[in-house]
């Protein structure tokens, strides 16, 4: 009889674990952000030399078929529109006209896409630096192509992103002063959201820039 009986628990309790409904009961909840003044979120950045050893680009697969692959639109064109102040017509093959974009790297309006590039905000060369080195190549892909934290990619003029290049905060700023805090936020939120480290000049200038930009917050969430 307790043979049955327990034969009967565990019939329900298998029916109940294969029930939709209580899977999604049991699935992980969405992740939360985190938010931190500007001094703290730099605080938490862990401090380590870096290295380019190894480094090439073509280890970080980017462009691919973005968050939406239904639509025809790659990475770059799916952040050319969530980014337009003024939005583009999307065609057959997510060809895109019109529209326009603020970059505020050097507060600039632009009305040509193609006058836009798509910055990492942490370059992929500093990336691989402060610890994608040694990560899988699906990860390096996911953070090439990471539209989960709107930090992470931003269109601005091909100039300023060219004068960027693959420099950290400690050997490039963005031209334009309104931008420092924004930027200063932005870069320590996707170097959080990665768990990237810094190295002592990097964590040296953005403290510096945190200083003045005490009403500033930085929000990120943990890449998956």
């Amino acid at each position: 009889m307790i043979t049955v009986m327990r034969a009967a628990a565990l019939a329900a309790m298998a029916a109940l674990c294969l029930s939709p409904s209580t899977a999604s009961a049991f699935a992980p909840p969405p992740a939360v952000p985190d938010t931190a003044p500007i001094g703290v979120a730099v605080s938490l950045l862990p401090v380590a030399d870096e290295s380019r050893a190894g480094y090439d680009r073509s280890l970080f697969k980017h462009w691919n078929a973005g968050a939406n692959p239904a639509d025809g639109c790659d990475t770059r064109k799916e952040v050319l529109i969530a980014e337009a102040v003024l939005a583009p017509v999307v065609g057959a093959r997510c060809t895109i006209t019109g529209g326009s974009w603020w970059s505020y790297y050097d507060e600039t309006t632009v009305t040509a896409a193609g006058s836009l590039d798509i910055d990492h905000m942490v370059p992929l060369a500093e990336a691989w630096d402060s610890g994608a080195s040694t990560w899988t190549p699906a990860r390096r892909e996911a953070y090439a192509n990471d539209l989960g934290q709107d930090t992470s990619l931003v269109a601005v003029t091909a100039r300023s992103n060219r004068s960027k290049s693959d420099q950290d905060p400690a050997e490039w700023l963005p031209p334009s002063a309104s931008a420092l805090c924004r930027y200063a936020a932005e870069w320590t939120a996707t170097k959080l959201r990665w768990n990237l480290s810094v190295d002592q000049a990097e964590q040296d200038r953005l403290y510096f820039l945190a200083a003045g930009c005490t009403d500033t917050t930085v929000t990120w969430t943990s890449a998956p």
